[in-house]
């Protein structure tokens, strides 16, 4: 069994598991500590619901606020008065995640949408994956087991083709492309390091892992309809993003491999 993964004893007090264990349930205790990163912008109306569904024994939830104009960072903090709230300088959700995953104190890393579309209850199957070995668990709508309520079919033939192209040219295996619940252990950083600013930065995440050549792991997992607003991403714009990372990281691939040729 994982190191980082013990089984307890059914109604045993916490007190007597080991310091640097966290109680998940009477049967299960983790040892990294998980930070959860969530990137909001006048979310005030969601957020009621998104940290509902949070487990209780994660380590941190950093809330990275993107210029909110509601009471988004007041309600957070009235929900989890321990929330850490990181004020984003730049714009975009790329921006954002990384100003969030700066300030993550834990090992590992939960990244999740502030509008609802994610049901924390999940946390738990992403963490063991991570215990289990994986480097990176991303979450997958198409995988069997997980399902959307919020896809457009115009969106839906989008990350399809998308994700067919990534597979080819990269040699990864995903079901789901742009998808942005996912989680990683913190050292995967150091191998992908993010430059890109807006939606597009979960493809490039996922594009660089398989270049960095660490384990992947899909996640079956659940996609709900926004509670409350409008969503930011607009299919064709964004689309045309993420098709910018796809061939801006497969020429950087192929001067990589003309370099080590030489």
């Amino acid at each position: 069994m994982s190191s980082f993964l013990r089984p307890v004893v059914t109604g045993q007090a916490p007190s007597v598991l080991p310091l640097h264990f966290t109680e998940v349930s009477s049967h299960l205790a983790i040892a990294p500590l998980v930070s959860v990163v969530i990137p909001a912008m006048n979310e005030a109306e969601n957020l009621p619901h998104v940290f509902a569904t949070l487990p209780s024994w994660i380590h941190e939830v950093v809330l990275v606020d993107g210029h909110s104009t509601d009471d988004t960072v007041k309600v957070a903090r009235e929900l989890r008065p321990d929330v850490r709230v990181v004020a984003q300088t730049g714009k975009g959700k790329g921006d954002a995640l990384i100003s969030g995953f700066a300030a993550c104190t834990g090992e590992i890393i939960v990244m999740v949408d502030a509008d609802g579309s994610a049901d924390g209850s999940e946390i738990v199957s992403y963490v063991s994956a991570l215990v289990g070995g994986a480097d990176f668990a991303k979450g997958s709508r198409f995988a069997n087991g997980g399902g959307t309520d919020d896809m457009t079919p115009i969106r839906r033939l989008g990350n399809h083709v998308l994700c067919a192209v990534v597979n080819a040219k990269f040699g990864a295996r995903y079901t789901d492309l742009c998808y942005g619940y996912n989680a990683f252990w913190r050292h995967c950083l150091d191998k992908i390091t993010l430059d890109c600013t807006g939606f597009e930065v979960e493809t490039l995440m996922n594009i660089r892992v398989v270049k960095a050549g660490l384990r992947v792991q899909e996640i079956p997992s659940h996609e709900y309809v926004r509670i409350h607003g409008v969503s930011n991403l607009r299919a064709v714009r964004d689309g045309l993003r993420v098709l910018r990372v796809i061939v801006h990281e497969r020429r950087e691939r192929r001067r990589e491999h003309r370099k080590e040729a030489r």
